[in-house]
């Protein structure tokens, strides 16, 4: 007969951003695993089972306090340009010492005094931050998710021109494979973890005008990229009603940010299947453009 006596241990298991883009893939796959989930989310959720929810925010101690209690690992996620209101919710991980994973940029330059925009800049001093207080995060360091495009559906339903601004070249990364990725390192043995920085990027390194191209053949139509000046899509998007630090920092990245050659294979290592390509995402999704 099995023994009963000593269970095994069901994981706790806290995902920050957890009704977002990626946040909700890796929801849908610890639910699959049957952890104890806890999600933190700002807005009020549906009523989904499987997981129960706290809504407030990673800058308010209480909140964090709450959230935290008996939980064995966090899935973090921070969604401010500044680093600064993070040292209350530091002093939290700190007391409550779960396993931290968190959601960090390829496009930190390790050697570099300044990143080359305040997004990636913020990513930094958030791994600096966690390091400094000894919390030993697991650092999986995303490509761009290829759940950005979801941006362009508006423009797709309206013409056959995306616009926006200019963008380096990278290696396009499924978000689905970042989810993967996350669990992985979530549900690791202590024996079995390696604190990284893992690299997870798509297996192909492309434009903006590559990925509409690729989404257009998705959607059997002749789609095309337009760039656009920095100001003129700084006025787009202000009037689009984006907030402005928001849109200063999109500017920046669009300007400043270098291309990125680099596709690795970290995605495989972690997950054992390689990294899927955007085109099949576009193809899974295509659906949303309509």
């Amino acid at each position: 007969m099995p023994d009963t006596t000593n269970p095994p241990h069901r994981p706790s298991i806290l995902v920050t951003g957890a009704t977002g883009n990626l946040g909700r893939e890796i929801v849908a796959r610890l639910r699959i695993h049957g952890v104890r989930l806890r999600c933190l989310t700002r807005d009020q959720p549906d009523p989904q089972p499987g997981a129960e929810w706290v809504v407030g925010d990673l800058t308010d101690p209480g909140t964090m306090r709450q959230a935290l209690v008996g939980i064995d690992a966090v899935f973090l996620i921070w969604p401010l340009l500044d680093s600064a209101p993070a040292h209350d919710l530091i002093a939290e991980l700190t007391t409550a010492t779960p396993r931290i994973v968190y959601l960090s940029s390829t496009a930190i330059d390790d050697q570099a005094a300044r990143q080359s925009d305040p997004i990636v800049q913020v990513h930094a001093d958030m791994e600096a931050l966690l390091h400094d207080a000894d919390l030993r995060p697991v650092v999986l360091r995303s490509d761009t998710l290829a759940s950005n495009a979801r941006g362009w559906a508006r423009q797709v339903r309206a013409g056959d021109v995306v616009s926006g601004p200019a963008a380096a070249r990278t290696a396009v990364v499924d978000e689905r494979d970042v989810a993967d990725a996350a669990v992985a390192v979530l549900l690791a043995q202590h024996d079995h973890l390696d604190h990284g920085p893992h690299l997870l990027t798509g297996p192909e390194v492309l434009s903006r005008a590559d990925q509409v191209v690729q989404l257009g053949a998705a959607l059997r139509r002749d789609l095309r990229f337009q760039a656009l000046p920095a100001e003129l899509a700084r006025s787009r998007m202000l009037a689009d009603g984006r907030p402005e630090p928001l849109v200063e920092a999109l500017i920046a990245a669009s300007t400043r940010r270098p291309e990125s050659h680099r596709v690795t294979d970290h995605i495989q290592r972690l997950t054992g299947h390689p990294a899927g390509t955007f085109a099949k995402w576009a193809l899974d999704h295509a659906a949303e453009f309509g």
